[in-house]
């Protein structure tokens, strides 16, 4: 018999879903795209191959994958709304998503940018973290199963071998998932746990930034013997752009020991977060010693009895007192045990006959916990029973689904008796509250508390101080379900822009640039002798280079001419005496000699300029004019003149 592989659209599964077009095939099923004829979307089909649809291990893999991904609702885990029998076979209906696998975005692409092969791991671990948290483990964590949009969205998908609570389907000792992303517990056929999923998530961070697994081989057998026993070879000796942060999470993840692993997919995120901001995480070392191990119980518990349940053969009454003799019964005491079996196989009798006279009325129960609802009502309905439904918020199961019944599956009741149906609502909705100008962690309290998850986004602002809330996305009010996404829009205090240069402009330009950007100035004035420097900034305080946040202030200096003083009078005294008089009073000082033949001006002013009882600038320069005694041709060369000596009167 041929596997149902229906690729035309005339083919229908389950009188719902029409086929569109064949997506691919696995080991277990094929996959094909479809509409829904109900709702008028688009699903993907996965329809079980027919030659595992008699094999009961298989069908209950099959069944699980649909119970334990109908059970999670997160937004990166793909999504399953119904399930049923058709051909021969069984299919489930999930999520279709426009995109490709992990895998070949890693074989077109390889190796990733580590911020992007960051982004990805994180939105696996959420979906992990999630489903660990609702006691799930998926086993086969692999680039194969993860699905990515064209927007860089990623969803986990494939629970079909799922692990959930304690249940386990295969036998002790035996292997399933793939090779190159098994864990090392179960590469040895041991029991799994959710660090068990990590390890795999640590592998698919490695061939992300790699190009390649760290093991490979010939078989599988091959391969799992070195997730066992031999240590990956560092990322950056195969990609040198790895930076050491994130190679030393990638290491930790890749522990053989579960317990030297992250304690859970928080601890993973949180990691990588740090690697990302350029941060080695303490844990990636076990700086802090090695992780308390969880011991599992080597073999079966077996239950004690109740400590009143004391039966001791053809002995009936309270146990004998240490010491105390107990003689057999001979059948003529009150211990008759043969009177006591034949009440009780009389009372099994009546019990029997009860049942087989009353049996043509009854009805056994179907156990319909963890069906979708439509589906639970209509297989009691054939069973000739009632349903009344109760809905009620679950965080574990999905809406829609049946969390509880009454009477239990495999009861007997009379046709046409109610059975009372439990049926989860969703986890419940919460409405966004006005979060604006409270403090971050007060914000994330009180998000946390309605049983949102958060995400953070940091912007600038001008009214809202740093480490305050701006606002959500989605806006205060909206109403969304528990355990939906919040982002969270997180002040970073006011946005700092460059300081430009405005030395050298004059005062009007460098406001006109500094205001521009969003600065106030300040000014400040300095006497300068130097024409070019009046009016124009000398300083500026920032400098230019650095940053300042909008609104702050840039302190300039300006040139000013200095102050118009009283121009000294100087005339009549000595040229040196003259000279010092006018610098002390700030002005520069040019002497010119000019012939005399009257021996009273020799080297004394005779004329100035500016003259006296004019004012002049600081700094201007005053010309003296002063005597120099023209020798007469009698005088002898050892003569000296009175002139030849100044005075200052």
């Amino acid at each position: 018999m041929t596997d149902p592989t229906p690729e035309t659209t005339s083919t229908i599964i389950d009188g719902r879903y029409r086929v569109l077009a064949r997506v691919g095939s696995g080991g277990m099923a094929d996959v094909v795209c479809a509409e829904d004829l109900q709702l008028g979307r688009k699903v993907a089909i996965k329809l079980l191959h027919r030659r595992f649809a008699q094999d009961e291990e298989f069908v209950e893999r099959f069944r699980r994958e649909a119970s334990s991904a109908a059970g999670l609702q997160h937004p990166h885990v793909v999504a399953v709304y119904d399930r049923g029998a058709w051909d021969d076979t069984y299919y489930i209906a999930m999520e279709y998503l426009e995109g490709r696998t992990l895998k070949k975005l890693v074989q077109e692409e390889a190796p990733l940018e580590a911020s992007r092969a960051i982004d990805f791991t994180i939105q696996i671990l959420r979906a992990a973290r999630f489903a660990h948290k609702r006691g799930i483990i998926h086993r086969d964590l692999k680039p194969h199963n993860v699905i990515v949009d064209a927007e860089g969205r990623a969803k986990v998908t494939d629970f079909g071998i799922a692990k959930a609570g304690a249940s386990d389907m295969t036998q002790t000792g035996s292997i399933m998932g793939t090779a190159q992303y098994l864990s090392p517990e179960q590469a040895q056929g041991h029991a799994v746990s959710a660090p068990s999923d990590l390890y795999s998530i640590g592998i698919i961070l490695y061939e992300m930034l790699t190009g390649r697994v760290p093991f490979d081989g010939e078989s599988a057998v091959t391969i799992a013997l070195k997730q066992v026993g031999e240590a990956p070879v560092p990322p950056s000796q195969l990609n040198p752009a790895v930076p050491p942060a994130l190679e030393a999470v990638v290491l930790k993840a890749l522990e053989k020991d579960p317990a030297r692993r992250f304690a859970d997919a928080d601890e993973f995120v949180a990691a990588l977060e740090q690697a990302a901001a350029g941060i080695v995480p303490v844990s990636a070392f076990g700086a802090t010693g090695e992780a308390t191990r969880v011991l599992q119980p080597t073999g079966p518990m077996v239950p004690l009895p109740p400590p009143d349940a004391y039966i001791e053969q053809r002995h009936y009454g309270p146990p004998p007192a240490p010491g105390e003799v107990v003689e057999e019964d001979d059948g003529d005491g009150p211990g008759k045990w043969w009177i006591a079996l034949l009440v009780g196989l009389l009372v099994a009798g009546a019990i029997v006959a009860g049942l087989l006279l009353t049996g043509k009325d009854k009805v056994k129960v179907t156990n319909v916990v963890g069906r979708p609802q439509a589906e639970s009502e209509l297989v009691l309905k054939r069973a000739g029973l009632k349903t009344d439904v109760t809905l009620k918020e679950s965080d574990t199961a999905a809406k829609g689904t049946v969390t509880g019944q009454d009477p239990a599956g495999g009861s007997r009741v009379p046709k046409g008796s109610t059975v009372n149906l439990t049926v989860s609502s969703g986890p419940g909705t919460a409405r966004i509250p006005d979060l604006t100008n409270q403090r971050r962690s007060d914000a994330r309290k009180a998000l946390t508390d309605l049983g949102f998850n958060i995400t953070e986004e940091q912007q600038a602002s001008d009214t809202i101080k740093e480490n305050r809330v701006i606002g959500t996305r989605p806006d205060v009010g909206q109403e969304l379900d528990k355990g939906a996404s919040v982002t969270l829009i997180v002040s970073s205090g006011k946005e700092r822009v460059a300081v430009p240069k405005v030395t050298g402009l004059t005062e009007d330009e460098a406001r006109t640039t500094l205001e521009s950007v969003g600065f106030n100035v300040s000014k400040t004035d300095q006497e300068t002798t130097d024409e070019d420097e009046v009016g124009k900034v000398l300083a500026q305080k920032p400098a230019s280079g650095g940053t300042l946040a909008k609104g702050g202030t840039v302190a300039i200096t300006v040139g000013k001419a200095p102050p118009e003083v009283d121009v000294p009078n100087v005339v009549g005294q000595g040229r040196l005496a003259a000279q010092a008089a006018l610098k002390q009073a700030g002005f520069d000082v040019e002497l010119v000699p000019q012939e005399t033949t009257d021996p009273a001006q020799d080297l004394r002013v005779i004329t100035q300029d500016p003259a006296s009882g004019t004012k002049a600038k600081k700094g201007d320069t005053v010309t003296l004019t002063y005597g120099q005694l023209q020798e007469a041709s009698s005088t002898t060369p050892s003569s000296t003149s009175p002139s030849e000596t100044e005075t200052t009167p």
